[in-house]
C-alpha cells in the first residue's frame, strides 16, 4: 500500500492543492465528550440513520421535527416500553416515515441503549472507550447487537456524533482495492481486518487521525 503522504498527494492533485484536500474536515470529540452525550441524541441519531436507508436524506431532514414530536423526543425509557398502540400510531402518522420495520427497529435500540445503561455502561461511554485501533470491532458489534445498525449506517452515525472513525464509502473502499488491501467491498469479518489493519498502518505513519485518512482515501478517488 501507498504511503499516506503519497495518497494525500493523489488527491491533492485532483482537488486543487492539500489545504483543499483537509478543509473542513471535522475534529473527532474527546472520548469525555462522546461519552456526556445522552442516550435519547444517540436514539436520535440512530432513527435518523434507519429512516435515512433507501430512501432521499433531504425528506428525512425536512420532516425532522415533526419526527422528534412523533417520538416524544426519542425518550429511551417510554420508547424502550412502547405499547402495540402507539406502535400502530407510529405506522399510520404521515409526521414520520411510515415504515414498521424501521419503527420497530428503533423501539429494538431504545431496549438496547437502556439494558446497556441498567447494566452499568451507557452507551455513550462504551463508545467514548472502544478504540479506534478496533473501529472494525465496534461496527460490528453495532450490528450485531443493535437493530439495522448495518452497512453504513453505525458509521455515519459514529461520525456525526464525534467518534473517530472511517466510513467505507463506494470512494474509500476503491482506494482500498486499488492499493490491494481488499478485492470488493468488505463483508467478512476477515476483509474488515484487513481495512481496519490498513487503516492503523496509515494513523501510525502520519499521525492523522482515521476520520482524516477517510476522508484522504475518498478524495483520491472521487
Amino acid at each position: 500500500m501507498r504511503r499516506f503522504e503519497e495518497i494525500l498527494d493523489i488527491a491533492a492533485e485532483r482537488k486543487g492543492g492539500r489545504d483543499a484536500v483537509l478543509a473542513g474536515i471535522p475534529t473527532p470529540k474527546s472520548p469525555d465528550e462522546i461519552a456526556a452525550i445522552p442516550d435519547d441524541r444517540w436514539l436520535a441519531g440512530m432513527a435518523r440513520g434507519i429512516f435515512q436507508a433507501g430512501i432521499s436524506w433531504t425528506v428525512v431532514e425536512n420532516k425532522w421535527p415533526e419526527i422528534e414530536e412523533a417520538f416524544r423526543g426519542f425518550d429511551v425509557g417510554a420508547l424502550s416500553m412502547m405499547s402495540e398502540d402507539w406502535f400502530d400510531d407510529l405506522v399510520a402518522d404521515r409526521r414520520v416515515i411510515r415504515s414498521a420495520p424501521k419503527i420497530a427497529a428503533i423501539r429494538d435500540n431504545a431496549a438496547f441503549l437502556r439494558r446497556l445503561a441498567e447494566e452499568g455502561t451507557p452507551f455513550g461511554r462504551r463508545v467514548a472507550d472502544w478504540p479506534e485501533a478496533d473501529f472494525a470491532g465496534l461496527l460490528d458489534w453495532l450490528k450485531r447487537d443493535g437493530s439495522r445498525l448495518g452497512g453504513g449506517t453505525a458509521a455515519y452515525l459514529l461520525r456525526s456524533m464525534g467518534k473517530d472513525g472511517y466510513i467505507l464509502s463506494q470512494d474509500v473502499v476503491a482506494r482500498l482495492v486499488a492499493e490491494g488491501v481488499i478485492d470488493k467491498a468488505p463483508s467478512s469479518r476477515k476483509a474488515m481486518q484487513a481495512v481496519q489493519q490498513a487503516f492503523n498502518a496509515l494513523r501510525e505513519e502520519s499521525g492523522a487521525t482515521l476520520t482524516t485518512i477517510s476522508r484522504v482515501l475518498a478524495q483520491s478517488i472521487g
